[in-house]
């Protein structure tokens, strides 16, 4: 490039130079050499710089920055921006001539030959200090009128500094606590609490917690000026600056005691319902149950009294004898059916053909409905048998079939129904996903409607009259579906009848089926030498019946009334095989009696007896149960395995 060239292009920057600087006072503008020396200057930069274009050409740019950026480099760092990428842009504090800084604007533009070589820079600085400030008063401003909210009265919004100390007041303040705003203002805010929070630093507490965690939330009783205390919902909110740093916390707190007063008032008034409703539901279950119980003791008792007459007079007397036996067990069955509602039975779950258990059922289902209602039932030729306990089923079906007849007082038709249905998760309610018999019950009567149909398993509810339903079947049923894993389902619309539906999970192929045995004489031992078995049980006539039925085998029966009277009687030296024991005993429980076997005679095994199948945590892995009412030949049965023997 020739030396006129370049001669009329620096002529013409200089001209474009002369414009921007008589048409921009607003902006210092002005060029730098390639080291970042001042090589003209302007009349807005001479304005809010403070130097005149004599005192600053020549001079290096990085004057007009803080100390502290000079020491960090920033004004070499700007350069070396700008001619890498072609421009340098940023805000940050520059100083004055007379030492005042302001907040800057900076835009640095690298300039170059058309060559490519960099020839200096053009530097444009605008003076940001009134936006900043401005900016800075509306944030405050808008922040303080966020956190306080005036005139609101419900809530005491006030600030706190750092340390505590109230700096702001606002109405709603004034008028929960009482104070004025010049009587608090410059107080620590521990004096709205009770001498017992501050005894414990609650204050001081909850600003840590603020600072730390951001914010502070609880509900607690505060004091007001005159000494009266309130029950007060408190947040307290940290606040930091730009920086980061702690400047205060925000407080609001609202008078919550007329609330509290209303809860406590509700819970009181609900837990005397809920005591009418109990004892309510305990008449209602008194009577129910008795009913059934005096219809099966009439039967046991007259059957016993008849018995010992014939047996006194030499006459043959086993049939009364057998039928006082089948009443206790549906006694029995009928104690069973309340635990398995309560979920406490412990179920005997096993294989259960469900055609062949309704027809065994069919006879004993057609006498309770009566002729009036006819029965249909429909089941698949091929279908797998189920897991259950086949006698709660037995009563569940048959409370289904009652509750149908029932539905038709002029007669009608029972539909008995099971169809096979693989479901998956959440597409019944309470089901876990799996293979399922659905055994059903349909009735052709008036229905339900919404209402009764939710209230249907509710224990006592009953749309029978009084003393023909005690409420308690279907929630008994429904417990015993939930404890086989399995789940009842009803549904119903009003004028269209209802169906009831037992969801039975479908047994697995390859387990197998111990036989049930109906023999309830002569009982062959399982155990072939005689044991001395050590019978712990507070009820007298349970033990002596234990006793009877261990002797019977050719077994020796000890007795003892309690846990203590049985380990006392072991620690005198008494010889014992086996230890059978109630669970539910005064002073101390089976269990606690077996803890104490374990530890002092862990080479006797034990027999738990009992109905209930929770027991206290971390107690029944491995433990030998035997389920009461047991007949002989489960007892029979419980002693071969607690020896480790196998049924033959």
């Amino acid at each position: 490039m020739s030396a006129d060239v370049t001669t009329l292009q620096t002529d013409g920057l200089d001209g474009r130079y002369r414009l921007l600087v008589d048409a921009i006072t607003d902006y210092a503008i002005y060029m730098l050499d390639p080291e970042g020396h001042v090589s003209s200057w302007n009349s807005g930069a001479n304005r809010f710089k403070g130097y005149t274009e004599a005192e600053i050409l020549g001079e290096h740019f990085s004057r007009f920055y803080t100390p502290e950026d000079r020491e960090a480099g920033i004004p070499q760092r700007a350069l070396s921006t700008a001619e890498n990428e072609g421009r340098f842009e940023a805000e940050g504090w520059r100083v004055r001539k007379d030492g005042e800084r302001f907040w800057a604007h900076v835009v640095i533009d690298a300039i170059r030959d058309p060559g490519g070589k960099l020839i200096g820079f053009a530097k444009i600085t605008r003076d940001l200090s009134e936006r900043k400030i401005a900016k800075e008063v509306l944030r405050r401003s808008e922040e303080q009128f966020r956190l306080l909210v005036q005139g609101v009265t419900d809530y005491a919004i006030y600030m706190l500094t750092p340390e505590g100390e109230v700096s702001s007041w606002n109405p709603g303040a004034q008028r929960i606590k009482g104070y004025e705003p010049s009587e608090i203002i410059g107080q620590h805010f521990s004096r709205f609490y009770t001498e017992e929070d501050r005894a414990a630093e609650l204050p001081q507490k909850a600003l840590e917690i603020a600072a730390k965690e951001g914010r502070f939330e609880k509900e607690g009783w505060r004091v007001r000026k005159d000494g009266t205390r309130f029950w007060a919902s408190v947040i307290i909110d940290a606040i930091h600056g730009e920086d980061g740093s702690l400047i205060g916390f925000a407080k609001v707190t609202r008078d919550t005691t007329e609330r509290r007063q209303a809860q406590e008032a509700l819970e009181r008034a609900q837990q005397e319902l809920f005591q009418a409703q109990k004892m309510e539901a305990v008449g209602q279950l008194t009577g129910g149950i008795a009913h059934d119980f005096n219809n099966l003791l009439t039967a046991v008792l007259g059957s016993l009294e008849i018995a010992k007459k014939r047996a006194l007079s030499g006459r043959p007397n086993a049939d009364l004898i057998e039928n006082a036996i089948q009443g206790a067990k549906r006694g029995a069955a009928l104690t069973q059916r309340l635990l398995a509602f309560s979920r406490k039975q412990d179920l005997k779950l096993e294989r259960v053909d469900l055609p062949e258990l309704v027809k065994e059922m069919a006879s004993l289902i057609e006498r309770t409905i009566g002729p009036d209602i006819e029965i249909a039932t429909t089941f698949p030729l091929m279908m797998p048998p189920v897991m259950s306990d086949p006698n709660q089923l037995e009563s569940a079906l048959l409370n289904l079939v009652v509750n149908a007849r029932d539905a038709m007082p002029h007669g009608g038709r029972i539909s008995i129904e099971a169809r096979r249905r693989v479901v998956g998760s959440g597409q019944v309610e309470e089901l876990p996903a799996g293979d399922y018999m659905v055994l059903s019950v349909t009735d052709e009567g008036a229905g339900m409607d919404n209402e009764t149909l939710e209230k249907a398993t509710t224990p006592f509810f009953t749309t029978k009259g009084i003393g023909k339903g005690t409420g308690l079947g279907l929630p008994m049923i429904q417990g015993l579906m939930a404890q086989s894993g399995g789940a009842l389902v009803l549904k119903s619309r009003q004028g269209e009848g209802t169906r009831a539906e037992l969801w039975l999970p479908i047994a697995d192929p390859d387990e197998k089926q111990n036989p049930a045995s109906d023999v309830v004489a002569d009982v062959p031992p399982l155990v072939e030498r005689s044991l001395t078995v050590l019978a712990v049980d507070d009820d007298a006539l349970v033990r002596m019946n234990t006793a009877l039925m261990l002797e019977d085998l050719g077994h020796v029966a000890i007795e003892a009334q309690s846990g203590k009277e049985a380990l006392r009687m072991l620690d005198e030296g008494g010889l014992t095989d086996i230890v059978i024991t109630d669970q539910a005993m005064p002073e101390m429980t089976g269990v606690e009696l077996i803890k104490q076997l374990a530890l002092r005679y862990p080479h006797i095994p034990v027999i738990l007896a009992t109905g209930y199948a929770e027991l206290p945590n971390g107690v029944g892995a491995g433990l030998q149960r035997l389920a009461k009412p047991f007949m002989q030949e489960q007892l029979n049965e419980a002693l071969a395995l607690c020896l480790g023997l196998s049924k033959p």
